[in-house]
């Protein structure tokens, strides 16, 4: 027996704004049925006795510690560049004049 209808999966083919034959709508219809059957099934798998986990082993926090360190000045930042105005990166205009 059909767990979902045809009449379900135009609406949801709606919903996506997919067009869809009536064909189509006979396939994904028994498709959605497999897939609602599987998570049926994983659903009674997972007993009262098991905490639900989003992760299959515990997570730690692999980034480093943030530490100031020194960094570029800004005359060093700048002496790389083809050219620099009152401290800025000068780079051509792109836009027009309008502000």
């Amino acid at each position: 027996m059909s767990n979902i209808s045809r009449d379900e999966v135009a609406h949801l083919a709606k919903l996506a704004r997919m067009a869809v034959t009536p064909e189509e709508l006979d396939t994904f219809a028994g498709q959605l049925d497999q897939i609602l059957d599987a998570v049926a099934e994983v659903g009674e798998v997972a007993g009262d006795d098991i905490p639900p986990t989003s992760h299959a082993v515990p997570l730690t926090n692999v980034f480093r510690t943030d530490e100031v360190r020194p960094g570029l000045s800004q005359d060093a930042a700048l002496a790389g560049a083809p050219a620099a105005e009152e401290g800025r990166f000068r780079v051509p205009r792109i836009l027009g004049e309008q502000q």
